[in-house]
């Protein structure tokens, strides 16, 4: 590790990815203007369970304390993961997305616009769950200090404009620093409130948190083999003559990750799944019931079920969009390349496709038990104090080593670059 910061200009993008993910954090714990802290931070106390934690985990506590930085990069995210999506249905946007560093300049600037939107969105919702007293149940005092349109305006443009922060902050990150910045902020918000949740548990059951523990580290291990995991589909490059040179000869391969889709199934399908909870207030008495019991409980058998089918789905959705197998066998072909036993062209593309469907199968399984472990271990335990304090769950899990393993192997590439072995050896 110290060999990173003999190198002056690694050091320096080192310190200035640490200083960004410092401000973060303040603009996390920096409440919006209007916001009646004191009480806040009381109820925070006494609230837990369910979808509290879930998005205490995800916002890094910062959503359900109003702050500036409320909506972290949730937004950014999502309307990146909705691009990607519309470039499978919509021309233009597949057109700008392979016309290089221009068109996905452009696309850029689409996700930044959609972010905006998504961020006015959310900060709408947040203050008028704040407002009704519904985004913290059972609090006795009134989160916002004047629950007036002029404060409520206030709060929702401070959270909009902290959410365009986030995102510059984000985009500076991945210029400027090491690692990509939107998956350090995520990194940072789920790390955030690790020790509070452990402590509280420790303080409840000394045995549940040793127990815990290790199932954590085991957990860890797993999800580490299962991501680092892929098929090497082999590519031999014929020998050609251009001008007086030789080129070409070479063997090698294409990886294929077993987790393809990576951790975006499972951010979309728990954005899914919320939206229940989100209506919940404008049905009737009979239908609101239902939804709370049914499609808000984790330890629901129909909660798991649509749990588990939709990251299925989304895992093959996402795959199929992101993954070419016609313009990954056509660009083989453009430069003289073929794999093994497969003629080039279309029969290197069926073939592509058959291994990327047998790949996405266990990746998407990976995913779903990967996500339900928690929820598996909340109706076996039936501990209230456990349950509603179990940090580790699949998706914080896989946000944590996927983001660590990322930045380690790009820090490990820039360090072999300087002719040192690096620090993992």
């Amino acid at each position: 590790m110290t060999r990173v910061f003999r190198a002056p200009d690694l050091r320096g993008k080192v310190l200035f990815t640490l200083g960004i993910i410092v401000l973060f954090r303040l603009g996390q714990l920096l409440p919006a203007p209007g916001v009646d802290i004191v009480v806040v931070r009381q109820c925070l106390g006494s609230a837990s369970g369910g979808l509290f934690d879930m998005v205490q985990m995800l916002s890094g506590g910062a959503m359900l304390q109003l702050s500036v930085f409320a909506l972290g990069v949730m937004p950014y995210i999502t309307a990146s993961i909705i691009m990607q999506l519309l470039a499978v249905v919509i021309p233009r946007l597949d057109a700008l997305r392979k016309e290089g560093q221009n068109g996905q300049a452009r696309i850029t600037q689409y996700t930044r616009y959609a972010t905006v939107g998504l961020a006015v969105l959310n900060a709408g919702t947040v203050v008028a769950l704040a407002r009704t007293g519904q985004l913290l149940p059972g609090c006795p005092r009134p989160l916002l200090r004047d629950d007036g349109l002029l404060t409520e305006t206030v709060i929702v443009l401070t959270m909009v404009a902290g959410a365009c922060a986030v995102m510059w902050l984000g985009e500076l990150i991945t210029e400027r620093g090491v690692g990509n910045g939107m998956s350090l902020l995520i990194f940072t918000q789920v790390v955030a409130v690790f020790p509070a949740y452990l402590s509280r548990i420790f303080v409840i059951s000394p045995v549940s948190f040793v127990v815990m523990i290790a199932a954590g580290l085991f957990l860890v291990a797993a999800v580490v083999f299962v991501e680092q995991a892929q098929r090497r589909v082999p590519v031999s490059y014929a020998k050609q003559l251009i001008g007086k040179r030789m080129y070409g000869g070479r063997n090698t391969y294409i990886p294929m990750k077993v987790n393809q889709a990576g951790i975006v199934p499972v951010i979309f399908t728990s954005s899914l799944l919320y939206l229940p909870t989100l209506v919940t207030p404008l049905l009737g008495p009979e239908a609101r019931a239902w939804v709370e019991l049914n499609l808000t409980s984790g330890t629901h058998p129909l909660y798991m079920t649509a749990y588990v089918l939709l990251i299925a789905g989304f895992a093959y959705f996402y795959v199929s969009i992101t993954f070419n197998p016609e313009e990954v066998a056509d660009g083989i072909r453009k430069y003289g390349g073929f794999v093994p036993g497969i003629r080039p062209g279309r029969p290197t593309a069926q073939y592509l496709a058959y291994v990327l469907s047998r790949l996405t199968a266990p990746g998407a399984l990976y995913l779903a038990v990967l996500a339900l472990l928690p929820l598996v271990a909340f109706a076996i335990l039936r501990d209230p104090g456990t349950q509603q304090n179990f940090p580790f769950g699949g998706t914080s899990i896989l946000i944590m080593v996927g983001v660590g393993l990322d930045t380690v192997k790009q820090v490990e590439a820039q360090l072999q670059q300087r002719n040192y072995e690096g620090f993992l050896k």
